[in-house]
């Protein structure tokens, strides 16, 4: 099927390089893109999590651990 799709032209250049690089077509490149996008084991998969280091000064005093409203109070003091 053909069709028209209108991209700015700095995009279409950089597609076109990439075909170039990956020495395919614009058409092949833009096909391929299409699939993964709208794959549905990629699309679904869960993204991996990570932990980022603990960079707080540790457990303070007084702090009510059941209380999450100061909880929440707390964390948005600079």
């Amino acid at each position: 099927m053909r069709t028209t799709l209108m991209i700015p032209d700095s995009l279409y250049r950089d597609v076109k390089l990439e075909a170039v690089r990956r020495n395919t077509t614009v058409t092949s490149l833009v096909e391929q893109a299409l699939r993964d996008l709208l794959s549905p084991s990629e699309a679904s998969a869960p993204r991996p999590f990570r932990l980022e280091p603990f960079q707080g000064q540790g457990l303070q005093a007084g702090v009510d651990l059941s209380d999450s409203a100061a909880l929440l109070d707390l964390l948005d003091q600079p």
